[in-house]
């Protein structure tokens, strides 16, 4: 029999698989952290999801997620950024306003409803922050974009995806007319701060902070 992750494990495990590295290893301090929990409770959650064969943990050992919790995680994120999608595409909300509702409806034990909701939007493979979709068999398409505050003057960009799909920085974005596909041209950047003056496609002026350019993935232009 299958066994199925509460609502708590499902998010221990989303946080490991967002904190894993290419060695596959995560402290239980940066799991705490993430989570906001204290290190006593997250080593507590890491024992039940070790029993469950979902990590690999021993005291004093980095923790590794294992091939199952890999898929399993995966599968929650895809449900995740599938109801993100279906929300914003179907439903018209705001790409500021969808991560508090996908949290709850990503608990959800119906592979059927997340499928259907797949067909209906025509199988994405990104979110509406630019997130890859991890597909049916929990494979994640990366692409490599890099962070505009990498980039050199003069240059054209297409915005591709975000590093924070924070509420407050997607507001931001919303009130700089900032928003995935939009093109920038870098001006100028400010030597001292790296603070870039920025084209829109309107020509209208923009200057960015640091904290912006490295949240804001880009794809050059020709």
């Amino acid at each position: 029999m299958k066994t199925k992750a509460s609502s708590t494990e499902e998010n221990y495990l989303k946080a490991l698989f967002s904190l894993a590295n290419e060695a596959n290893e995560i402290s239980v301090s940066d799991l705490s952290q993430a989570l906001n929990v204290s290190n006593p409770t997250a080593n507590s959650m890491v024992k039940r999801l070790s029993e469950k064969e979902w990590v690999e943990y021993k005291k004093y050992r980095p923790i590794r997620i294992t091939e199952k919790g890999m898929k399993l995680a995966a599968s929650i994120i895809r449900k995740h950024r599938l109801t993100e999608m279906y929300l914003v595409e179907k439903m018209g909300f705001g790409w500021e306003e969808v991560h508090e509702i996908a949290e709850q409806i990503e608990h959800i034990h119906s592979p059927a409803f997340f499928n259907r909701m797949d067909e209906v939007l025509g199988s994405p493979i990104t979110d509406p922050h630019g997130s890859p979709i991890p597909d049916k068999n929990g494979k994640i398409h990366q692409h490599n974009y890099s962070p505009l505050s990498s980039m050199r003057e003069g240059k054209r960009f297409v915005i591709k995806g975000l590093n924070d799909s924070s509420k407050e920085f997607l507001e931001f974005l919303n009130d700089k007319r900032i928003e995935l596909g939009s093109i920038l041209k870098i001006i100028r950047i400010e030597k001292f701060d790296n603070t870039m003056e920025v084209a829109l496609r309107d020509d209208s002026r923009l200057i960015l902070s640091p904290e912006v350019t490295k949240r804001l993935l880009v794809s050059p232009l020709p």
